[in-house]
């Protein structure tokens, strides 16, 4: 049961109070430039989840099993950049052969997970709060899943302000990033939420 609570707090802690693009602001770029549209903020969305999971999965272990006993510890950030872009590529790849309509929505965002701060940002959040193998993967999901929330809901945000007369100092990326901030202001509120469901004094 105390597992189970610990995982929970974890995931939600990752999607809402800890959301990576609207508490910590990273992985802005993508955030900014696919989430003009539902289809192409959900794929972006489930691309990056499905490298946080799988780079986490890969990173963690070589950390602790080889960098660590190797007394190369201070390598973790290059290792793990090469894996992410690894894993970006083979994604890249399905998605063409596969999914080619999602592969020209995305663009150029797709080879720029990369360097999506984001996801290397989770890898080294893992070993920050010492997680284990099972915590880091469930933070890996929730980090992943809270980028694609705030994807979706910004994508929603930005197809209203389509349709606004909004004042010419303000057009294009200025009022963009004003609806941004006010978004992320809104999921401030989810910290008293997720204290509250579990008792966290």
């Amino acid at each position: 049961m105390e597992l189970a609570k610990s995982m929970m707090i974890i995931l939600l802690t990752g999607i809402l109070t800890d959301n990576f693009v609207l508490s910590k602001f990273l992985g802005i770029c993508p955030f900014l430039g696919v989430s003009k549209t539902t289809s192409g903020s959900l794929g972006m969305g489930c691309a990056v989840t499905a490298v946080m999971v799988i780079a986490t999965a890969v990173t963690w272990p070589l950390y602790y099993f080889f960098l660590v006993p190797m007394g190369l510890s201070y390598l973790n950030t290059i290792l793990f950049i090469m894996i992410i872009a690894v894993l970006v590529q083979l994604i890249e790849m399905v998605l063409k052969k596969y999914i080619p309509a999602l592969y020209k929505t995305l663009g150029v965002y797709l080879p720029l997970i990369t360097t999506n701060c984001a996801v290397l940002g989770v890898t080294i959040l893992n070993l920050d709060n010492g997680y284990n193998f099972l915590e880091s993967i469930v933070c890996a999901l929730g980090g992943g899943i809270g980028f694609m929330v705030a994807m979706l809901i910004f994508s929603g945000v930005r197809g209203r302000l389509e349709r606004c007369n909004v004042p010419n100092a303000f057009a294009g990326m200025p009022i963009t990033l004003v609806a941004a901030s006010i978004v992320s202001l809104s999921f401030v509120g989810f910290g008293g939420l997720v204290d509250g469901i579990f008792g966290i004094a």
